[in-house]
């Protein structure tokens, strides 16, 4: 069985598999610990039909009652090999001093150390922006780095 691991910026990782009967079946964790269950829509496997949001407790509960300590040891290695890396979204205030300017003005990574890997705009991502990318109002900027060198991208947009 296959099981595919999505990176999900900003948020954690998505696992999901098709079961033999064809449905998707998907697991959401966050990078604060909060999973989410999810079954996608029978006739829309875009679409979800049912998501369950799960305590650390509750997930370490199904995980023993379906058996997947595999799947936990997969997400502990990867947790491991990016420890002290936090992902942080920062909205893009009508009022901040790079709303309707280019990332390259901002100097982020030079700045601060902190890597700009996403923009989220009107529910789209758009991965990886080029230094020539006008931020608008309202866009969510998908910070990686640490948590120092990523608070200090929010105060870059907060302050200039």
């Amino acid at each position: 069985m296959d099981i595919e691991e999505t990176a999900l910026p900003g948020i954690g990782l998505r696992h999901e598999f098709q079961t033999r009967s064809g449905r998707r079946i998907g697991v959401v964790s966050h990078h604060k610990g909060r999973r989410e269950l999810v079954i996608y829509d029978a006739h829309d496997p875009d679409s979800v039909a049912e998501s369950l949001a799960l305590t650390a407790e509750e997930s370490d509960a199904l995980s023993e009652l379906l058996g997947a300590p595999h799947i936990v040891e997969k997400l502990a290695d990867l947790s491991a090999a990016f420890a002290g890396l936090v992902g942080e979204r920062i909205r893009i205030t009508p009022d901040s001093p790079y709303a309707n300017r280019l990332l390259g003005d901002t100097q982020a990574r030079t700045r601060t150390g902190a890597s700009i890997v996403a923009v989220v705009r009107d529910q789209e991502v758009l991965a990886s922006p080029r230094p020539d990318f006008r931020f608008h109002p309202d866009d969510v900027v998908v910070v990686v780095g640490t948590p120092e060198n990523t608070a200090a991208v929010a105060d870059l947009f907060s302050t200039g």
